[in-house]
């Protein structure tokens, strides 16, 4: 998309932020349901862009993407009347006779960027929450993506005018000249590299952003968990969308007295999910890229592998594979893995576990298998991350009552429901002071009596 078009639609989307188009709650509700009623239309054709890019089947396709954002859009057309009021808060006696009260305010015109690896949710989520919320919005998609992208490209713009939702389809060139740009908030999901440009960029503006990045989230097998039902779920959070998932299970943390036992359900479930040729498993995804790919297999040591190991570059598939007796030191442990490959490292005692996660960047997620409900406090109250769950793997994504985000280097800001209608909003505080009452002890000149009475209301 050519410069000058990109800041005429800045520009249009500022005049109509302008004029209190976005404002009204029963505006936004309408544009949600639109939204809604195009996705629910147009999922066969979503899975087919999604088939092209990534190779997902249309259970994954609706499951992890088209599913969860009619879900989050449900949600909000339910809920943001109710989000959307002003809420009355307490004031200090010393403010007598007043109001205090919280009202919601959009920023403005927000600037949306999503990633390639689930093109549609993490496009569409946050898109979701800043319609909620009242904005206009410049949407952003990857051009690793082009399937998805142009077809997101074609559904807005068939709902939604320019000045309210605009989609910008491009590479680097048009991500450097957005972020050139003054935008009211900026949404940004994708590798922490290009999260710390993003961020760099906002603060000349001093433009506030919500980061969703990644890192390498962490799976510890404790020895009192349930290691059957730990395979099997570690597998499916693991190897979804051939691990190209920000929240996927980076790396195995096992109990060394049940090490053998584990590995051992771990490639059985392999087996049984995904069959003994990953070939030609036809709900089983591709890599986005070739250049992808080639540092996905530069990462396996097939020394260390136990479980698969095995690649097909003209598919750009990467069997599931595990690792076993993997050191920090070695090369898959050096970076974010983003792929379907699993390292196993060991521990003795759960506080040298605690200690590990601490002495890494935190991670976007953490995943603790056991039965000990000491052992899960101590791991869940000890080490920072920004979400995850007990038991179980990926799914604390997948609710609109609570926040997704991470931490530190892992991201910042969170979303989803509420959490997400905040992150696009801003709550001014307001005093309203009535007329009928003016207590002079505020004014000068400062009266000793009047002073005694500050001091006992501001107890």
């Amino acid at each position: 998309m050519k410069q000058d078009e990109i800041l005429a639609i800045i520009q249009r989307q500022r005049e109509c932020f302008a004029s209190g188009a976005t404002l009204p709650v029963k505006n936004r509700i309408a544009a949600l349901k639109r939204l809604r009623k195009t996705l629910i239309e147009n999922e066969p054709r979503i899975a087919k862009a999604l088939r092209a890019d990534l190779g997902k089947s249309m259970e994954e396709s609706y499951m992890c993407e088209t599913g969860m954002v009619i879900s989050e859009l449900s949600y909000m057309i339910s809920h943001t009347k109710k989000f959307a009021k002003e809420k009355t808060v307490a004031t200090p006696l010393a403010q007598f006779a007043s109001r205090s009260y919280q009202k919601p305010t959009p920023y403005g015109v927000t600037l949306i960027m999503s990633p390639w690896n689930y093109p549609v949710l993490l496009t569409l989520g946050p898109l979701t929450d800043a319609l909620a919320a009242g904005n206009t919005a410049i949407v952003k998609p990857s051009a690793y993506s082009p399937a998805t992208s142009a077809l997101l490209a074609e559904l807005i713009g068939s709902i939604f005018p320019k000045e309210y939702v605009a989609v910008v389809t491009g590479g680097r060139e048009e991500n450097a000249f957005l972020l050139e740009q003054k935008f009211d908030y900026i949404f940004f999901t994708g590798s922490k590299n290009v999260g710390k440009l993003v961020l760099e960029k906002a603060a000349r503006h001093l433009t506030p952003a919500t980061l969703e990045l990644g890192g390498k989230s962490p799976c510890i097998i404790d020895k009192s968990a349930n290691l059957k039902l730990a395979a099997r779920r570690i597998v499916f959070g693991k190897y979804l969308n051939c691990g190209q998932t920000c929240v996927a299970p980076d790396y195995i943390l096992c109990h060394r007295s049940v090490k053998t036992e584990f590995l051992t359900y771990l490639t059985a479930e392999i087996r049984r999910q995904y069959g003994s040729d990953y070939r030609h498993n036809d709900t089983y995804g591709k890599i986005i890229s070739r250049k992808h790919f080639d540092r996905i297999c530069s990462l396996i040591d097939r020394n260390k592998v136990i479980c698969g190991g095995h690649w097909d570059e003209n598919l750009l598939k990467i069997e599931p594979t595990v690792m076993d007796n993997v050191l920090w030191e070695d090369a898959v442990m050096k970076e974010e893995i983003f792929g379907p490959v699993l390292p196993v490292l060991t521990f003795e005692e759960i506080d040298q576990t605690i200690s590990v996660v601490r002495d890494h960047d935190k991670p976007l997620a953490l995943y603790i298998f056991a039965n000990d409900r000491k052992v899960i406090r101590q791991v869940t109250t000890a080490c920072q991350y920004g979400g995850g769950c007990v038991n179980d793997c990926i799914i604390h994504l997948a609710t609109s009552a609570m926040g997704f985000g991470g931490v530190g280097e892992s991201g910042m800001g969170s979303y989803h429901g509420k959490t997400g209608f905040d992150t696009f909003t801003h709550y001014k505080s307001i005093v309203d002071k009535k007329t009928w009452l003016d207590l002079p002890m505020r004014y000068q000149p400062y009266r000793k009596i009047y002073q005694k009475m500050i001091r006992m209301f501001l107890r």
